[in-house]
């Protein structure tokens, strides 16, 4: 079993803080996607990028990652230290969607999940098999079907259990979240004997976007103002995923504050979720002795104190 860097696979430095790791992996997550990718092994790439998040992103994964980093054998023979034992371990229904094997040694529950129940005498009941499903946001807007293939255990003409791939057409539900599982009746193992087929569980990932996070069925986008548009006010552009709209910003506007865009989020059972523009006021890169000037100027005629509380405490 190979050692796997997550820390090299994302680009990041090991001391890389979550704004970075969330940031590399938007962009290797889209550039990966089976569905848009056209680079060879674009779907192994994202599963490996999928798999350095899911430690990265959670600080006792990452610790107990970091630890066996820094005192575990490294290279294709890897050996954890002697008494090494996570204790963040997957367990019960959440599976981890096809990790690698140096993931489940490290965090168990990894791969697809198979289950099998006799049900008296020779009958037996297929498998249940459960995987993960990335989908971009777009897709919960579009109504089209997604190609689904995985392999599953059956039986040839002769009765002998047989690995066999197979591949599905499934309609992503209006109104499903991050995290959530979607069961196919009776698309799993076949049963023996006369037993029922299994069921495929489907858990839904949504990829992360490069310009909005999710809330629930609500987006957030972060929205960049010169300080005159934050002061004076603005009409701006804003991209969503039903379009570009005109947004109007109000003057004397504050970094962090938000402002609600009804009806342009994610959609949900019986309604649709909002977008929120978070205003966040950014300075020029650079400027020259005029703007300067500019500056000085209006920092005598504002005669302003942001920091006039701290003289009351």
């Amino acid at each position: 079993m190979e050692f796997k860097d997550y820390y090299k696979i994302l680009g990041v430095d090991p001391d890389a803080d979550k704004t970075a790791i969330k940031a590399a992996y938007r962009r290797l997550a889209r550039r990966y996607h089976p569905d848009v990718s056209s680079e060879a092994d674009a779907e192994a790439h994202f599963k490996e990028v999928s798999e350095a998040y899911e430690v990265l992103k959670d600080a006792q994964k990452r610790a107990e990652y970091d630890e066996l980093r820094r005192y575990g054998r490294h290279g294709k023979q890897f050996e954890p230290p002697s008494g090494w034992h996570a204790s963040s371990a997957f367990g019960g229904g959440d599976a981890s969607g096809g990790f690698s094997d140096f993931f489940e040694s490290i965090f168990g529950g990894g791969g697809f999940r198979e289950r099998t129940t006799h049900r008296g005498g020779f009958s037996a009941r297929g498998q249940d098999i459960e995987l993960e499903m990335p989908i971009f946001l777009e897709d919960t807007l579009s109504e089209e079907s997604k190609p689904v293939s995985f392999e599953v255990t059956e039986l040839d003409e002769q009765g002998r259990p047989v690995r066999r791939r197979r591949k599905l057409n499934v309609k992503i539900p209006a109104g499903v979240t991050d995290g959530e599982r979607i069961r196919l009746k009776g698309q799993g193992g076949a049963g023996r004997h006369g037993g029922t087929s299994g069921d495929l569980y489907l858990r839904i990932r949504l990829v992360p976007h490069p310009l909005y996070d999710v809330e629930g069925h609500n987006l957030i986008i972060t929205v960049p103002l010169a300080p005159w548009e934050a002061a004076l006010g603005a009409r701006i552009e804003v991209p969503t995923l039903h379009g570009r709209i005109q947004l109007r910003i109000p003057a004397n506007s504050q970094t962090g504050q938000r402002l609600r865009i009804r009806g342009k989020g994610l959609p949900a059972r019986g309604h649709q979720g909002d977008l929120y523009a978070v205003l966040k006021v950014v300075m020029p890169p650079d400027h020259d002795s005029r703007t300067e000037a500019l500056w000085r100027e209006l920092a005598e005629a504002a005669n302003f104190d942001p920091r006039s509380e701290w003289s009351q405490r």
